[in-house]
């Protein structure tokens, strides 16, 4: 089945708020791309792959990774509907510099290198888009290298949990909205399995966090940004 680029609901993607001028090159342009679903667990794009265009999130959420010293996982970032995966990859080299996994069943928008090309080539609404896009994530990267150098490994916990809050989370009950692994948790934070269920224990006693199993709730959000405050590190994505 194929997901239509003019049906999307995804307004904050940078093919369908575009859709207007990327239709006056060719009304059929968006349809030469390639739907991909994707089950939960499975990894859709192989570090070291040949690169094949950008993914576009129709809908799921998905990890980016990269393998670090001793085989370890990193996780880099957590995405969900609209946004954009490999575009480090795009342009920039043969192979991708880093692998995605589906975190739930997910449906992917990928548009070829190629097609990319006469789409930006041609328009330069979607290239400047496309480069601001570009100019926030650099400056996301940046920020983030910077403070989490500065941070315990208990702020950078918390730092973690409210990202994965603001990003996914339900503001009705406090839930993440979004279930990973003690490993996954660590992978993101940058630490290790143990100090993850260590940390999670502590906020759990001091009432700040509830947990059963791979579901978190935050309990006092307001203390929990408190201890990290001083970092100024509220980054959406």
């Amino acid at each position: 089945m194929n997901y239509s680029c003019s049906e999307c609901t995804n307004e904050k993607c940078l093919i369908k708020k575009n859709l207007v001028h990327i239709n006056n090159l060719n009304s059929d342009i968006t349809n030469q791309k390639h739907t991909i679903q994707c089950k939960k667990s499975r990894q859709f794009i192989m570090e070291g792959a040949p690169v094949n265009g950008l993914y576009f999130i129709y809908s799921g959420k998905v990890k980016v990774i990269k393998t670090g010293y001793n085989g370890k996982e990193q996780i880099l970032r957590l995405s969900k509907d609209s946004e954009v995966i490999g575009h480090r990859g795009f342009g920039m080299g043969e192979t991708y510099k880093i692998g995605a996994t589906a975190i739930e069943d997910t449906i992917l928008c990928n548009f070829s290198t190629a097609l990319l090309k006469e789409i930006l080539l041609a328009e330069p609404k979607v290239t400047f888009d496309f480069m601001h896009f570009y100019a926030e994530e650099l400056n996301r990267s940046e920020t983030k290298v910077k403070t989490m150098s500065q941070m315990t490994v208990r702020e950078k916990v918390i730092d973690m949990l409210l990202y994965i809050y603001r990003k996914f989370g339900n503001s009705e009950d406090g839930t993440l909205g979004l279930e990973l692994s003690r490993k996954e948790l660590a992978d993101y934070a940058g630490t290790t399995d143990e100090q993850v269920i260590r940390i999670l224990s502590a906020l759990k006693k001091e009432n700040l966090i509830y947990t059963k199993s791979k579901i978190i709730k935050i309990l006092n959000i307001s203390k929990l940004k408190k201890e990290i405050s001083e970092h100024n590190f509220f980054l959406d994505s």
